[in-house]
């Protein structure tokens, strides 16, 4: 059996799909399969397996009945703007966007926490990459409770009751997206305390890095245990087979990488999608304008002067 097929085996381990058996503490940011690839094997297989995406991504803009939407998910440092230039570059611009979620605005704050989800979903035939999501509103605000005020909510909030509430909301607005064709993948860039440590390090020792840090990402890392619980919770709240999570491991990036595309191309190829035929009236059109241009005299070239 090939690299490839050994790797797409080992996906399996990583997905989850029953948020009642889920424990975060099950999952290795050093995992790597099993497969003893190294990082150049790794960049191998993951051209190779680009070539791939690009293929079933021309078959999803051809069909334009199904769409596929890919969530993000990961401490600061994790890697998931290196994900995004990694694993969807080689693919067609014109099918595919990415959405980067920030603080919500006063507007969006006068509106339900799904409401700039929902008008960010993908159309049928595209690819829409979320950096960052709807879960903010399980993780940062579960950990920063305070934001909740800014949110016109009525009634009691930060409470169990309030939390399983939202997760319920959730898996309704993924459950509605499936029954409507898109695919739902869900990612945690699942890195360790030490590993963001370095990569903190790494990015303030070079000046050209220093611009990605504000002093809200200075604060963060304190609350590490608060974030790792609240993605426990969010994770287990919302995994269901419609929309899964994977739980990736982070702290290797080019392995990272490969599990992420490693589980979109899996899902883009149990679409069994094959090139649409046109309509028989465009057929015709199609072989008569081309028997036009088979017959189209071809014009004289100019002699050249002597």
């Amino acid at each position: 059996m090939n690299n490839l097929n050994r790797f797409l085996e080992t996906l399996d381990s990583y997905q989850v799909t029953d948020g009642k058996t889920f424990d975060l503490e099950h999952f290795s940011p050093d995992d790597d399969g099993g497969l003893g690839l190294d990082k150049e094997h790794g960049k191998a297989l993951l051209a190779a397996v680009k070539t791939r995406l690009q293929e079933l991504q021309e078959l999803l803009y051809a069909n334009q009945t199904r769409s596929l939407l890919i969530v993000l998910q990961g401490m600061d440092t994790a890697g998931k703007d290196g994900t995004i230039k990694h694993v969807m570059s080689g693919v067609n611009p014109q099918g595919v966007s990415v959405t980067s979620f920030k603080q919500p605005g006063p507007s969006e704050l006068l509106h339900g926490f799904l409401w700039r989800i929902h008008l960010a979903a993908p159309q049928a035939g595209r690819i829409v990459v979320f950096n960052r999501s709807h879960y903010e509103d399980v993780l940062v605000t579960r950990v920063h409770p305070e934001l909740l005020e800014n949110e016109h909510l009525p009634g009691e909030t930060n409470t169990p009751a309030f939390w399983q509430g939202r997760y319920s909301d959730i898996r309704h607005l993924e459950h509605y997206l499936s029954r409507q064709g898109t695919v739902v993948l869900k990612f945690f860039l699942h890195i360790s305390r030490e590993e963001q440590r370095k990569r903190l390090l790494a990015r303030l020792d070079i000046p050209d890095k220093r611009w990605k840090f504000s002093t809200a990402d200075l604060r963060e890392r304190e609350f590490w245990n608060e974030y790792k619980s609240a993605y426990q919770d969010a994770i287990a709240g919302t995994a269901r087979e419609h929309a899964p999570w994977t739980i990736v491991p982070a702290n290797q990036k080019w392995y990272a990488r490969l599990v992420v595309i490693g589980t979109i191309i899996r899902a883009l190829h149990n679409l069994n999608q094959t090139m649409p035929d046109p309509s028989p009236e465009i057929t015709r059109q199609l072989d008569n304008y081309r028997d036009s241009l088979l017959n189209e005299e071809t014009p004289p070239k100019n002699k050249k002067k002597s």
